[in-house]
């Protein structure tokens, strides 16, 4: 289906709004191949109140990606019901508070670009206007600014960019697909919060991981906490010796 992608600033305005009252809403959570951030899954296991395996065994399904040679989540959907979201209802998103971050920031994308002389990384957004969309006619104003505070999208790009920094390295200093051990390890300390935990538990003291007891303390009851950790420490695992310092 084609698109149109137009280039805007961060005060630059845009008209946009999806309601029941729109005639296409819902349907852009049809026919849909929805990939899940580390953040998303933390995000969606925690609204259900389910363990991270048990989320992405119910809800999803896992392949590699192509290009990165990285594991790739994406939601489980059903070509009977036309591919069609599971957590969505006639009344609309049934995890509006916990969608994921693509959903969240559409109808703008943010692009990153990262210099290769100072490797300073610049972000970009543009609105992506598509056909069947009729959210773009509705006579409600936002600048890009605006959206990213409204739909609490910043903690989601924070969360997010560490991971893109991890799949840049790994396309610069490991191209080709990673062994069986390290795609495990991959997949484990991204989407397998609750796993990475009993991992670091079962492996580790804190002291070992350079950590005091209270930092060790809130990875135990602090999911959002331990994303952050898991990643820091995926990054030294994989590329640790291969960084220039």
């Amino acid at each position: 289906m084609e698109h149109t992608l137009i280039p805007l600033s961060l005060d630059e305005t845009f008209k946009f709004s999806c309601n029941a009252g729109v005639h296409c809403f819902n349907e852009c959570c049809k026919d849909v191949n929805q990939f899940l951030t580390p953040y998303d899954v933390l995000r969606l296991k925690r609204h259900f109140g389910i363990s991270s395996g048990e989320f992405l065994e119910k809800y999803t399904t896992q392949h590699m990606g192509p290009e990165t040679g990285l594991p790739v989540v994406c939601l489980k959907t059903d070509p009977a019901d036309g591919f069609t979201c599971p957590f969505v209802s006639p009344q609309g998103c049934r995890v509006y508070d916990s969608r994921p971050s693509s959903c969240r920031t559409y109808p703008l994308a943010r692009l990153l670009s990262r210099s290769r002389e100072t490797g300073q990384i610049t972000i970009h957004y543009a609105l992506l206007v598509e056909p069947h969309c009729q959210g773009h006619g509705q006579n409600c104003t936002h600048t890009v600014r605006e959206w990213i505070a409204s739909q609490d999208i910043a903690p989601h790009d924070a969360m997010n960019d560490r991971m893109m920094d991890i799949i840049s390295l790994k396309n610069r200093l490991l191209p080709g697909p990673l062994e069986l051990k390290s795609k495990q390890l991959f997949s484990m300390a991204c989407y397998e919060l609750d796993a990475f935990r009993k991992y670091l538990t079962d492996n580790f003291s804190y002291e070992r991981l350079g950590l005091n007891a209270e930092s060790w303390q809130l990875l135990l009851d602090d999911d959002e906490a331990l994303l952050k950790f898991s990643l820091a420490w995926l990054k030294q695992a994989m590329f640790g010796s291969l960084i220039p310092q």
